[in-house]
Protein backbone atom coordinates (compact mmCIF):
# COMPACT_ATOMS: atom_id res chain seq x y z
CA UNK A 1 0.00 0.00 0.00
CA UNK A 2 1.35 3.12 -1.33
CA UNK A 3 1.99 5.97 1.91
CA UNK A 4 0.64 8.77 0.32
CA UNK A 5 -2.65 7.11 -0.16
CA UNK A 6 -5.61 6.88 2.34
CA UNK A 7 -8.41 4.70 2.33
CA UNK A 8 -12.01 6.63 3.63
CA UNK A 9 -14.96 3.86 3.95
CA UNK A 10 -17.65 6.22 2.58
CA UNK A 11 -19.96 6.29 0.33
CA UNK A 12 -18.68 9.21 -1.58
CA UNK A 13 -15.28 10.49 -3.47
CA UNK A 14 -12.95 12.16 -1.37
CA UNK A 15 -13.90 15.36 -2.96
CA UNK A 16 -17.37 15.03 -2.93
CA UNK A 17 -17.41 14.39 0.53
CA UNK A 18 -15.00 17.42 1.48
CA UNK A 19 -17.12 19.54 -0.31
CA UNK A 20 -20.35 18.31 1.42
CA UNK A 21 -18.24 19.08 4.60
CA UNK A 22 -17.13 23.18 3.68
CA UNK A 23 -20.91 23.34 2.41
CA UNK A 24 -22.53 21.72 5.83
CA UNK A 25 -19.60 24.21 7.79
CA UNK A 26 -20.76 27.63 5.86
CA UNK A 27 -24.52 26.63 6.81
CA UNK A 28 -23.76 26.38 10.43
CA UNK A 29 -21.76 29.26 10.68
CA UNK A 30 -24.25 31.27 8.99
CA UNK A 31 -27.30 30.05 11.85
CA UNK A 32 -24.67 30.58 14.20
CA UNK A 33 -24.12 34.19 13.24
CA UNK A 34 -28.05 34.95 12.42
CA UNK A 35 -28.60 33.61 16.41
CA UNK A 36 -25.87 35.56 17.83
CA UNK A 37 -27.69 39.32 17.91
CA UNK A 38 -30.21 37.03 20.09
CA UNK A 39 -27.86 35.70 22.12
CA UNK A 40 -26.32 38.92 23.26
CA UNK A 41 -29.23 41.05 23.51
CA UNK A 42 -31.47 41.26 26.80
CA UNK A 43 -34.39 43.77 26.74
CA UNK A 44 -34.59 46.29 29.10
CA UNK A 45 -30.55 45.79 29.92
CA UNK A 46 -29.55 49.46 29.30
CA UNK A 47 -25.68 48.76 31.43
CA UNK A 48 -23.19 46.33 31.74
CA UNK A 49 -24.55 44.24 35.14
CA UNK A 50 -21.07 42.88 35.87
CA UNK A 51 -17.70 43.31 35.37
CA UNK A 52 -14.15 41.52 35.90
CA UNK A 53 -11.27 42.76 37.39
CA UNK A 54 -9.28 43.58 34.02
CA UNK A 55 -12.24 45.77 33.00
CA UNK A 56 -12.10 47.37 36.02
CA UNK A 57 -8.50 48.15 35.46
CA UNK A 58 -8.36 49.42 32.13
CA UNK A 59 -11.88 51.62 33.00
CA UNK A 60 -10.12 53.41 35.48
CA UNK A 61 -6.87 52.92 34.32
CA UNK A 62 -5.26 51.39 37.25
CA UNK A 63 -3.44 48.13 38.77
CA UNK A 64 -5.14 45.25 39.94
CA UNK A 65 -3.20 45.65 43.51
CA UNK A 66 -5.06 48.92 43.23
CA UNK A 67 -8.69 47.12 42.45
CA UNK A 68 -7.46 44.69 45.09
CA UNK A 69 -6.93 47.73 47.61
CA UNK A 70 -10.37 49.45 46.91
CA UNK A 71 -11.65 45.75 47.88
CA UNK A 72 -9.91 46.00 51.30
CA UNK A 73 -10.68 49.60 52.59
CA UNK A 74 -14.62 49.09 51.37
CA UNK A 75 -14.22 51.51 48.32
CA UNK A 76 -15.28 48.14 45.94
CA UNK A 77 -17.33 45.61 46.61
CA UNK A 78 -16.83 41.87 45.02
CA UNK A 79 -19.40 39.52 43.88
CA UNK A 80 -18.12 35.83 43.78
CA UNK A 81 -20.04 33.35 41.02
CA UNK A 82 -18.54 29.84 41.44
CA UNK A 83 -14.99 30.55 41.99
CA UNK A 84 -14.64 33.89 39.78
CA UNK A 85 -15.09 37.12 41.21
CA UNK A 86 -17.81 40.24 39.56
CA UNK A 87 -18.28 43.55 40.81
CA UNK A 88 -21.37 44.81 40.16
CA UNK A 89 -22.13 47.77 37.32
CA UNK A 90 -24.02 49.96 39.88
CA UNK A 91 -20.69 50.16 41.77
CA UNK A 92 -18.60 50.84 39.02
CA UNK A 93 -21.65 53.57 37.87
CA UNK A 94 -21.15 54.92 41.92
CA UNK A 95 -16.95 54.48 41.48
CA UNK A 96 -16.93 56.46 38.26
CA UNK A 97 -19.55 59.38 39.38
CA UNK A 98 -16.71 60.03 42.09
CA UNK A 99 -19.08 58.39 45.19
CA UNK A 100 -17.14 57.27 47.82
CA UNK A 101 -20.24 54.98 49.77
Amino acid sequence: MDNDVVTMLMPYDPDEFWERMRKIIREEIAKLKGQSSHLMQTPGLTEKPLYKIDEICQLFKVSRTTVHDWMKCGKLRKVKVRSRVYFLGSEIQRLLKGGEG
